[in-house]
């Protein structure tokens, strides 16, 4: 499992691929100041409402899993594609609040006799 934080650039509307498959991209961007990435994720099948109480300009966290695939075109040509496919989308202050919260809970900040270093 990955995970990104980033802002909602881009929402896409839900495409119908073919009768058993549909799709939803969005575009994430982050700020960084040197070099700022745009990502592209995708949504697919039940997953494509996720999204739908986010707008753009709302900071998100997805939790996803990079997708490959092979595909041989009319010509005989291979080619190969990768994916974001996401399945989980929080706000980016609801998982700051509840890393702060499980990182209080389980500190562990002194050693105890059962570690076990070798220095």
């Amino acid at each position: 499992m990955l995970t990104y934080t980033g802002i909602i650039k881009v929402k896409g509307n839900e495409q119908k691929v073919s009768d058993r498959f549909r799709k939803r991209e969005f575009v994430l961007t982050d700020n960084a100041a040197s070099y700022p990435q745009t990502i592209l994720f995708q949504l697919t099948q039940d997953r494509c409402s996720l999204i739908k109480n986010a707008n753009v300009g709302d900071e998100i966290t997805v939790h996803f899993q990079l997708k490959g695939r092979e595909w041989k075109n009319p010509q005989g040509e291979i080619k190969f594609f990768n994916s974001l496919d996401v399945f989980k989308i929080e706000r980016a202050t609801q998982v700051a609040e509840n890393a702060s919260e499980q990182n209080f809970n389980n500190e562990t900040l002194v050693p105890t006799p059962d570690d076990d270093l070798p220095f």
